[in-house]
């Protein structure tokens, strides 16, 4: 739970109803984790494809969370999808950050876990796990305008809510000192 929130909090968590939804279109059904067909499929991707296990650094001894291994926001534009997520544990769904700043890929979090574990010779065998999932999944291979299209619209959203969230202050301080504080004065 968040201890402090923001017009870009409010902000992401409607970006992330955005790409929900643009996922269940491809899925062509709901995907709530939570119940339904939606936990199932969780379920069956974290303990038959995975084993119970992180896919990224193969441990059975912790709780797994789902991870989606292209970032679910507007900047990588991952879909809510079985395709895209995975079980990971808390210390592994922490993405790293590259010198720039900018978040490693799935690829290059993976790559970073088992060199980082000694188990660099395991790269290449939980990769394909993982490829295999997203291609028995059916993710969608989306062409640089479907990212495009659907970034547009995450952007928009995104500065549109949080445009709102804060100019709501604003608002609020301007009724605030017409009404409250001068209703105050009567007193």
């Amino acid at each position: 739970m968040t201890n402090y929130n923001t017009g870009a909090d409010a902000a992401n968590t409607a970006v992330r109803a955005y790409l929900t939804k643009v996922g269940e279109a491809y899925l062509k059904r709901t995907f709530n984790t939570a119940s339904g067909k939606g936990k199932a499929d969780w379920e069956h991707i974290r303990d038959v494809i995975f084993q119970k296990k992180c896919a990224y650094c193969n441990r059975s001894d912790v709780t797994l969370e789902i991870e989606h291994l292209i970032m679910f926001n507007r900047k990588e534009y991952g879909l809510h999808h079985p395709g895209n997520i995975v079980p990971s544990c808390k210390k592994c769904n922490k993405r790293g950050r590259d010198g720039e700043g900018k978040y490693f890929t799935w690829k290059e979090q993976l790559q970073e876990i088992c060199n980082d574990s000694g188990a660099g010779s395991e790269y290449n065998s939980r990769k394909k796990k993982i490829l295999e999932h997203m291609k028995n999944e059916k993710y969608p291979n989306l062409t640089n305008k479907e990212k495009h299209a659907i970034g547009v619209v995450a952007s928009k959203l995104y500065n549109d809510i949080k445009g709102l969230v804060d100019g709501s202050i604003e608002l609020y301080n301007t009724l605030d000192q017409a009404f409250v504080k001068d209703a105050n004065k009567d007193i």
